[in-house]
């Protein structure tokens, strides 16, 4: 068994002991499949990309930017020398074709170093990666947990996770980030995944 599937079974024995109303959930949904990704500039695209607009776009805006910069992964220099108009043409607003740009001439520069951001705490992944135009904290959590495979985040003002929180823990509203954190706080140091149960929580609400 690799090392990351261990922690993940860990990490369910935990949630399942200390959150009885997640427990259904979890035996509901079965093994934990919280998938993390090498590209960590190509991940960072993906969620500029991703902004305001549904799925489909933007799997269909992905898959043009791939072919075009490709073969191969999305690297900085590549977007970097691109005009705003090309960036466009393949289908981004001019915002984020500005976005794009400011991420790819720090990751060209130097400024924001992606191969050793990993050894930075999660604060201070969010803290660097906010630095660039169109990344805000939501997007820094998704990377900490969907590419640097951090296992205690809880992303408390994601709607999706809202939704969750009101639906299980049976709340007359939306909570509150705040409101959230005290919710998660038995998750811990397995925010992340008790945060991926949550959203397969929807999914089974949506086939009942």
């Amino acid at each position: 068994m690799s090392r990351r599937n261990s922690q993940l079974e860990d990490a369910v024995a935990h949630l399942k002991s200390a959150d009885r109303t997640l427990r259904p959930v979890i035996d509901r949904v079965g093994e934990c499949r919280l998938k993390t990704s090498r590209d960590r500039f190509g991940s960072l695209v993906r969620s500029i990309v991703s902004q305001q607009i549904s799925t489909k776009a933007a799997r269909a805006v992905m898959a043009r930017l791939t072919a075009h910069f490709g073969p191969g992964p999305i690297v900085a220099e590549r977007v970097q020398a691109a005009t705003v108009e090309e960036l466009r043409g393949l289908g981004l607003s001019r915002q984020k074709a500005g976005y794009l740009h400011d991420l790819a001439e720090r990751v060209s520069a130097g400024s924001l170093e992606l191969r050793t951001i990993g050894r930075k705490d999660d604060a201070g992944v969010i803290a660097e990666l906010t630095q660039v135009r169109g990344i805000g904290v939501w997007t820094a959590q998704m990377f900490l947990m969907f590419t640097l495979g951090r296992l205690d985040v809880f992303p408390g003002d994601d709607l999706g996770i809202r939704m969750a929180l009101k639906n299980l823990y049976q709340l007359d509203e939306l909570p509150t980030r705040q409101a959230g954190e005290v919710i998660a706080a038995p998750w811990s140091p397995y925010a992340s995944v008790a945060s991926w149960y949550c959203w397969r929580s929807l999914e089974l609400k949506a086939e009942a």
